[in-house]
């Protein structure tokens, strides 16, 4: 890796992903404690406040983690990507500036109310800092989100000077990149909370302990990881793919390893991009369908690779490929698996089915990697733009950073996040084995 240009992107995918872990769980989660929280106070039944308090304390360990590993990706931008920062940063500085200081106080705050003071606030305050919390940490999402879509789809910006300055703070949240995107995003948080907790009341169910608990975060995550995984496939899938076609169609073009453009294209189910012969080797597909798809006509026209020059495709179309499918392929996964959980719990079968909660427990990992193609997705279709059409990625680069500094740091990094990622799951596995609340514990099945 002689490159610093290479190390420097490599730094920052590897500190993004491992930093991504822990916000995509948490915005989630967010949302299901207010869930608890809310039904505690309308049934006057303790046990919800119990299961809110457990998933509290997961919240709070990744926030922890999240804010730990999400500090260093700003620092990046003044040392590895500094050119980047001064050309753009008085419009992207806006939107991550008020992430910091509203979203991110806003989530402390209330966390720290609600871990700690209960029996110390009223119980509607205590309840309000549930809301609170929830509303900080999707905010969180809107301003991380736009800055993204910003960097996709610039807009609101002219250069002055030789670097990028703001026009209108409301053309960032207007962009027409950010809805959907936004919506796919917290679509598939909800997705992987669902997930993680369904995984853990489907093992409390089968070791035995904690069994009401376990029925209760069931009953829960299962309709609503249910809703949120199609929801991810339309709406909000079906229109970010058509923001793709509509602003970036030679990333499209790359995403579906369409490299001619044809009238009624198929959409390829799977199939090995050749960047020698410039060809979907071994293809499964469905005639027709992408165009349909794409722009709801069967026989329209969509624009392959060979429609824009060489320069402007995406630098590494295979993995942009395999990434795009993977990501699609687990999200129908978890539709299925999903759905037919949902039609056990309605039959009220999921509780006793044992290979069905094996299946649900064992599902854990698997969100993650669906989230982190899903951005992988996004990131490699956005290249060779920084700011898509506006700043080239080798020109955004630091150029006072060598590729062995980089290096050291990335190897630093390595080492770093290895050590927390341990002390992670340890702290989260004890959380864990220790389970809900005493009082929660000696309900048993009841």
């Amino acid at each position: 890796m002689d490159s610093a240009l290479t190390v420097h992107r490599l730094t920052f995918a590897f500190t993004s992903i491992y930093h991504y872990l822990f916000p995509q769980l948490t915005m989630g989660l967010a949302l299901y404690i207010v869930v608890l929280k809310t039904l505690e106070t309308r049934r006057a039944d303790p046990h919800y406040g119990r299961a809110a308090r457990f998933w509290a304390r997961i919240f709070g360990l990744n926030f922890v983690m999240g804010v730990v590993t999400g500090i260093p990706l700003e620092f990046q931008f003044g040392t590895s990507w500094a050119t980047f920062s001064r050309f753009s940063g008085a419009v992207v500085g806006q939107t991550l500036a008020m992430e910091g200081v509203l979203s991110f106080f806003l989530e402390s705050v209330f966390l720290g109310i609600f871990l700690y003071g209960e029996g110390r606030v009223s119980r509607r305050v205590h309840t309000l800092s549930a809301w609170m919390l929830c509303l900080g940490t999707w905010l969180s999402g809107v301003f991380i989100v736009a800055t993204n879509a910003w960097m996709q789809y610039p807009v609101g910006f002219q250069v002055d000077g030789g670097n990028l300055q703001l026009e209108s703070l409301g053309a960032l949240f207007t962009n027409p990149w950010l809805p959907w995107q936004y919506l796919h995003t917290m679509a598939g948080s909800v997705v992987t909370a669902s997930f993680v907790m369904a995984s853990v009341g489907a093992f409390y169910l089968l070791a035995g302990r904690a069994e009401r608990f376990g029925r209760t975060v069931l009953r829960l995550a299962v309709p609503g990881g249910l809703a949120a995984a199609v929801a991810m496939a339309f709406p909000t899938g079906d229109g970010q793919g058509k923001n793709v076609a509509r602003y970036q169609p030679v990333t499209l073009a790359a995403m579906e390893g369409l490299f001619e453009t044809k009238q009624g294209a198929a959409l390829a189910l799977v199939g090995q991009p050749d960047m020698e012969r410039l060809r979907l080797d071994n293809p499964i597909e469905v005639p027709r369908l992408l165009s349909f798809l794409t722009y709801n006509r069967w026989k329209a026209e969509v624009k392959g690779l060979d429609a824009f020059p060489r320069e402007t495709w995406p630098q590494n179309v295979p993995l942009l490929y395999y990434g795009y499918h993977i990501m699609v392929g687990l999200g129908t996964i978890f539709i299925g698996v999903l759905g037919l959980s949902a039609l056990l719990l309605w039959k009220d079968r999921l509780f006793a089915m044992r290979p069905a909660l094996w299946l649900l427990m064992l599902m854990l990992p698997f969100p993650y990697i669906a989230n982190t193609t899903g951005w992988m997705t996004a990131e490699l279709g956005r290249q060779p733009w920084l700011v898509y059409g506006v700043l080239r990625t080798a020109a955004g680069v630091s150029p006072n950073v060598s590729a062995g500094n980089g290096l050291f740091v990335l190897l630093g990094f390595l080492g770093m996040y290895a050590l927390l990622g341990i002390l992670a799951l340890f702290l989260l596995a004890r959380e864990i084995e220790h389970g809900p609340e005493p009082t929660e514990a000696a309900e048993g099945g009841r």
